[in-house]
């Protein structure tokens, strides 16, 4: 389990569905067997469904039955008319996050399995996603909201699938929680689902299409890293950047130094927009700058004469300040 190189110990994210549930008891056992401390498991009450709170109130039982110590976080306060489910998700990170580093804690661990993983797929698919949306999930990642750059993500359970993690919790006499939300048809996981089931697509077939672009994303990561070593400098809180090193590199390349730039001033944990990355990067290959503008949170702009380190080509990338990140790219 903690064996995928990640700080022990751990936190984990139990929501009363099987597949956190499952991964609740393998830690624990794990953690018996090598002698080590016990899982934290954390569990949050969103407050969006009547039952949240008993179900939240059901999961912390079934972990301290297992002598287990369990905290139930809440999301309080007013919750948004759209795009719940992913404020949710937000929001049980956050709370997550920061209960994980006031008590010292870098590892959260998460239940996510290969159906997961063939779902997630699909849904970046159809939204238009680049390589980088389509490759697999990581076994341990960084934490997925900003602000967290100490934590990290850990998924043991991606080589597994719903029904062997649900028939192990059966022959223990555990029971689970149905989420009301995994038969809603509003939401697009929902939907993918029961794609999925209709076509007859095995979840290993795509989680394995997933494994490939993921192994060209490391092999991206690895060429793009080298570009950045050579046309980056830092500069105070934001960095110096040779242009024509970055659009003269394979376009691939050149999008992915330039996202991983402004994610690293910004300090976001997420992407801009491809279309919106796309038509900076065009500008800065067509010379059609000007005199800067805005994106992810950050100010784009030719850099000053006194830290032109790399010459009249040098770029200056600084944090956006005084106002919520926004495009003027176009």
């Amino acid at each position: 389990m903690a064996a995928l190189g990640a700080p022990w110990p751990g936190a984990v994210a139990v929501s009363g569905g099987g597949d956190s549930l499952a991964l609740m008891h393998l830690l624990r056992d794990w953690a018996k067997r090598a002698r080590l401390s016990p899982p934290v498991v954390l569990t949050v009450d969103h407050g969006l469904q009547e039952r949240s709170a008993a179900h939240a109130r059901s999961v912390v039982r079934w972990a301290r039955k297992l002598g287990l110590k369990a905290h139930l976080l809440r999301w309080t306060g007013e919750k948004p008319g759209r795009d719940v489910e992913a404020a949710a998700r937000d929001a049980r990170y956050r709370l997550m996050g920061a209960w994980c580093r006031k008590h010292g804690i870098v590892t959260l661990y998460v239940g996510h399995t290969r159906d997961d993983q063939a779902e997630t797929f699909l849904l970046r698919l159809a939204r238009g996603s680049g390589l980088d949306g389509l490759a697999a999930m990581r076994p341990r990642s960084p934490y997925p909201v900003s602000g967290f750059a100490e934590l990290s993500l850990v998924r043991p359970l991606m080589a597994f699938e719903r029904d062997a993690l649900r028939t192990h919790l059966t022959g223990r006499g555990q029971e689970w929680i149905e989420d009301p939300m995994n038969g809603d048809p509003r939401f697009g996981r929902v939907r993918i689902r029961e794609a999925l089931r209709v076509l007859g697509i095995p979840a290993e077939r795509l989680a394995g299409a997933a494994a490939h672009l993921g192994r060209a994303r490391e092999a991206l990561d690895a060429v793009t890293a080298a570009v950045l070593r050579r046309a980056c400098r830092p500069d105070g809180a934001g960095i110096l950047v040779e242009a024509t090193a970055l659009t003269s590199a394979p376009r691939e390349v050149g999008l992915r130094a330039l996202a991983r730039l402004l994610m690293t001033v910004s300090g976001q944990a997420y992407r801009p927009r491809f279309e919106r990355l796309e038509r900076l990067f065009d500008r800065l290959a067509q010379d059609r700058l000007g005199a800067g503008c805005t994106l992810h949170g950050c100010k784009i702009a030719p850099a000053p004469a006194s830290r032109a380190y790399f010459g009249s080509d040098t770029l200056l990338i600084s944090p956006e300040r005084g106002r919520m990140a926004r495009d003027t790219t176009s």
